[in-house]
């Protein structure tokens, strides 16, 4: 179990092609963070670019995000529902979101949320606990992961606090309020002014 006696969330990336999936994996991987999974599995090809941008987002806007390359996502999925989780694959030719969430929910079980890459082997299917579709249109993993998350964590997910962040933007109704935190004074914020170049 995760924080606040809630299960653990996680998700595992199938088949990243560096060349064709870097900007993919990479907004899969932050939504997947910003929205409050505990971490991140891939396979395919090892990307040390991807995995460096995500860390280095993590330590600049806060809170504790894993990122972690495996060969074999068998293994990986035989191990996760061997210490109890549940494994839950998304594909449009699921059962919709809406029918299955809460039984999914209330399981109290970790979660191992499967997303695909160009294509999904067969036996992805099998192993899964849980086939289940955002819709049965074609779209993008990234808008699926988005989905299934905040049906999962029921909006909870959107007020989360990210502890020790460097970086804390301001709400506002128009322009743009960021506060830098120093590591090293970090009584002594620095505000960033709407207009200035860090504010972008």
């Amino acid at each position: 179990m995760g924080e606040d006696g809630v299960c653990r969330v996680y998700i595992l990336r199938l088949g990243h092609r560096p060349k064709r999936d870097k900007r993919v994996t990479t907004h899969l991987m932050l939504a997947a963070r910003a929205l409050g999974a505990g971490g991140v599995f891939y396979t395919g090809e090892r990307d040390g670019r991807v995995e460096e941008k995500v860390r280095d987002v993590t330590r600049r806007w806060g809170g504790t995000f894993e990122v972690e390359y495996v060969k074999d996502w068998r293994r990986l999925i035989s191990e996760w529902k061997r210490g109890g989780g549940e494994v839950i694959h998304l594909t449009m030719y699921g059962l919709p979101i809406q029918n299955v969430i809460q039984n999914i929910r209330e399981s109290g079980r970790d979660k191992l949320v499967i997303v695909g890459g160009a294509k999904v082997p067969g036996e992805v299917f099998k192993l899964a606990d849980w086939n289940i579709s955002v819709t049965n249109q074609p779209h993008s993993e990234v808008s699926a992961l988005a989905i299934f998350l905040h049906e999962l964590f029921q909006g909870r997910e959107l007020t989360k606090t990210f502890e020790d962040a460097v970086i804390r933007v301001i709400p506002q109704a128009r322009g743009k309020r960021v506060i830098h935190h120093d590591r090293a004074a970090r009584d002594e914020p620095v505000m960033v002014k709407p207009g200035s170049s860090q504010s972008n």
